[in-house]
């Protein structure tokens, strides 16, 4: 029994031989691209990166025709800036339903998890910021016997 007990150094390199080990293989097609479904409200985004120059294409257009506000284009670039990776990656990408609010986080979602794939190293890096996490909140549905989903009918007296 005295024979098995460690000293803290060996411990720890225990725990980063199994860090190495523990990483995933990436998940690359045979086009090199690395593919993603993200998703934010209503909408739906499918996303594709490889290395590249930096192009994000969204639905056939540029990302800057596309998302105008120059809010919604940094989110699309958040992932990228909290990975050191900006510049890297070429992202071409379908986007349906919702709004332009809920696409882009939709394609912020999906791009953030096609890097994981891409680099699976990169996942705690993201998982930190935030960005892997799919938001959950949807509209609420309509009741019956309201206006809206709580709003009730103006109430009158007479």
């Amino acid at each position: 029994m005295a024979e098995e007990t460690k000293t803290l150094e060996d411990l720890k390199d225990l725990g980063a031989a199994t860090e190495e080990a523990a990483l995933p293989e990436p998940k690359i097609d045979e086009h090199g691209r690395a593919y993603a479904t993200g998703k934010r409200k209503n909408s739906v985004a499918r996303v594709w990166i490889k290395p590249g120059s930096g192009r994000i294409t969204v639905n056939g257009r540029e990302v800057t025709t596309y998302f105008a506000r120059p809010v919604l284009q940094m989110l699309i670039n958040q992932p990228f800036e909290a990975a050191n990776r900006s510049g890297q990656y070429d992202v071409v990408c379908t986007v349906k339903g919702g709004g332009l609010s809920g696409q882009a986080g939709a394609v912020r979602h999906g791009i953030s998890k096609a890097l994981t794939y891409f680099e699976p190293a990169l996942r705690g890096v993201l998982k930190k910021g935030g960005f892997l996490t799919r938001d959950s909140r949807v509209v609420e549905r309509k009741k019956y016997g309201r206006a809206k989903a709580r709003r009730s009918f103006q109430f009158s007296k007479r």
